[in-house]
C-alpha cells in the first residue's frame, strides 16, 4: 500500500522490443517511464527538487512553484503543488500539444504560453518569463530544471540503479535525447560507474545547438528549436546537460520521431510521446551498427495520450506531410 500518489514514482517497468528490432544479436528494452503518476518521467526529478527545497527552507508552506517546461516537468510540478497546497505557475512554448497545457490547468496550475519563435536572450522565452515570474512573485520556488544539478542526480540515484537491477547488470548501450539532459547525464554516470564500458548514445533533433556543440565544441546561436517533436534538443546550452558522459551523438528529424512512435503502438503495444520514438528509432540505428552481441536500454519518457491530437491524429500527419 502507499500512503500517497507520491509513493508510486519510480519503479516503471523495463521491457524487450518483441516484434520491430530485426537486429537478433542485439536485445533492446525500453523503460516505460509514462507509468509514473503524472505521466512521464519528470516525476522523478521534480519530486527530488521539491522535497530537498522544503527540507532547506526554499520552498516554504503557501508558497508558488515557478518552472518554464515543454510540459511533463509542469505535470509533476502541479501534481505535487495539488498535494502540498502550493500555488503553481508554468511558463511553455506555444508548439506544447493542447493536451498537456491542459493536463496542468486540471491539477490547478497556471500556465503563460510563450512563443517558440522567441530567441533564448528575448524577453519572452519561456525560460525568461518564467525567472521574471519567479522574480516578481514573493515566497516563490523556481525548480530551475535547465540548470539544476539536482535534476541528473535524482535519475542518478533513482532511474540508473533501476535500470542496472532490471537488466542484470547487462546493459551495455544506453540511449537517449536530451532537453535539459538530466536523463541522459544522470543516467548514464550511474551506469558507466557501474561498468565504465557501457556506452552512453544521445540522439537530438535538427534544429537544436547540442550535436555541433558535442561534435564541435562551438555554440551555434541559431538554433531555432523550430522542429515539431516536443521536449527536447535545445536552443542554448544549459548545466544540467553533462557532455562527458555521452560517448556519441545522432540527429533525427521529426518524421524518424513520429513514424518509430505510431510503430512502437501499432507493433508493440506502447503508446509513448515523440521522444520516445526518437528514442527507439536512435536505439535501432545503433543496434545496426552492432556485430557483437548488446543489451541497449532506452527510455520512453511521457504518455502518447498526450499528443492524440498530433502525431497520432492521421490528418494531422498528413497535414504536416508525414508518412503515415
Amino acid at each position: 500500500m502507499n500512503g500517497s500518489i507520491l509513493d508510486t514514482i519510480g519503479n516503471t517497468p523495463l521491457v524487450k522490443l518483441q516484434k520491430i528490432n530485426p537486429y537478433k544479436n542485439v536485445e533492446i528494452w525500453v523503460k516505460l517511464e509514462f507509468m509514473n503518476p503524472s505521466g512521464s518521467i519528470k516525476d522523478r526529478i521534480v519530486k527530488y527538487i521539491i522535497e530537498d527545497a522544503e527540507k532547506n527552507g526554499l520552498l516554504k508552506p503557501g508558497g508558488t512553484i515557478v518552472e518554464n517546461t515543454s510540459g511533463n516537468t509542469g505535470a509533476a510540478a502541479a501534481m505535487m503543488g495539488a498535494i502540498k497546497g502550493y500555488k503553481v505557475i508554468l511558463t511553455m512554448p506555444d508548439k506544447v500539444s493542447i493536451e498537456k497545457q491542459n493536463a496542468l490547468k486540471a491539477f490547478g496550475a497556471q500556465v503563460v504560453v510563450a512563443p517558440t519563435s522567441a530567441a533564448p536572450d528575448s524577453p519572452d522565452h519561456y525560460v525568461n518569463t518564467a525567472i521574471r515570474i519567479a522574480n516578481e512573485t514573493p515566497n516563490s520556488f523556481r525548480i530551475n530544471q535547465y540548470d539544476n544539478p539536482k535534476n541528473p542526480l535524482a535519475q542518478y540515484l533513482s532511474t540508473g540503479p533501476e535500470i542496472w537491477e532490471q537488466t542484470n547488470g547487462r546493459v551495455t548501450h544506453f540511449v537517449a535525447s536530451g532537453s535539459t539532459g538530466g536523463t541522459i547525464s544522470g543516467i548514464s554516470k550511474y551506469l558507466k560507474e557501474k561498468n565504465p564500458k557501457v556506452f552512453s548514445f544521445m540522439a537530438d533533433p535538427f534544429g537544436s545547438i547540442y550535436y555541433d556543440y558535442f561534435k564541435t565544441g562551438e555554440v551555434r546561436h541559431d538554433g531555432s528549436c523550430s522542429y515539431q517533436v516536443e521536449g527536447v534538443g535545445e536552443d542554448h546550452i544549459n548545466q544540467a546537460m553533462d557532455f562527458k558522459m555521452v560517448d556519441d551523438m545522432i540527429q533525427f528529424n521529426d518524421d524518424n520521431a513520429f513514424t518509430t512512435a505510431r510503430l512502437l503502438a501499432r507493433e508493440e503495444g506502447i503508446i509513448g510521446g515523440g521522444t520516445g520514438g526518437a528514442n527507439v528509432w536512435a536505439a535501432l540505428q545503433l543496434a545496426s551498427r552492432l556485430t557483437e552481441p548488446a543489451v541497449i536500454v532506452t527510455v520512453i519518457p511521457d504518455n502518447g495520450a498526450k499528443y492524440l491530437s498530433k502525431f497520432y491524429n492521421d490528418e494531422w500527419m498528413k497535414a504536416n506531410n508525414y508518412k503515415l
